[in-house]
């Protein structure tokens, strides 16, 4: 998956209340999103149980190659959840310059793909520095954005953004 370029940001759907312009005046660059996702060090994660209640959770991952990595325990409820149910959401802690990601996620399974991900986790959190440090337990999840939306609060609506990375499933 590429970058979404410029031309592929618009406003978000939201109600007409919000008072989002239609213009595309003042949308976010692609760029300072993914530098507030590679910078960010807690995420929260929202799965789905399997009676459809949300499930919400802060994680550590990374961000990279356009894609949220993140780890956790099989037995865990996000593991449970994302091995029925492959769709999550992904925010950034901060309600004042909000990022949020709609994904679906799958297990890595690639050791070559794992490797840099244990690589990158490390550098960032400083654990993880290879599989041998890994429970039988422990996966990681490859969460790719079908659509992002992000706004600074400070000049809401005027940055209300929104990127489509996959048409098919938005």
């Amino acid at each position: 998956m590429k970058n979404p370029d410029q031309s592929a940001a618009d406003r978000p759907q939201m109600p007409q209340s919000y008072g989002l312009s239609p213009n595309t005046s003042g949308l976010l660059a692609w760029e300072e999103v993914e530098n507030r996702l590679i910078a960010a060090r807690n995420y929260w994660v929202c799965t789905t149980r399997s009676n459809g209640r949300p499930h919400v959770m802060p994680v550590w991952g990374i961000w990279q190659d356009e894609c949220f990595y993140f780890g956790t325990d099989l037995e865990s409820i996000k593991g449970r959840n994302l091995i029925r149910n492959p769709y999550l959401m992904v925010h950034l802690e901060s309600g004042d310059d909000a990022v949020i990601l709609e994904c679906r996620a799958e297990r890595v399974n690639e050791p070559q793909l794992l490797k840099r991900v244990l690589l990158a986790y490390s550098e960032k959190y400083g654990v993880f520095s290879d599989e041998s440090e890994l429970t039988s337990q422990t996966v990681f999840f490859a969460a790719r954005p079908l659509k992002a939306l992000a706004w600074r609060e400070s000049s809401f609506p005027v940055t209300a953004t929104r990127w489509r990375f996959n048409q098919k499933e938005n």
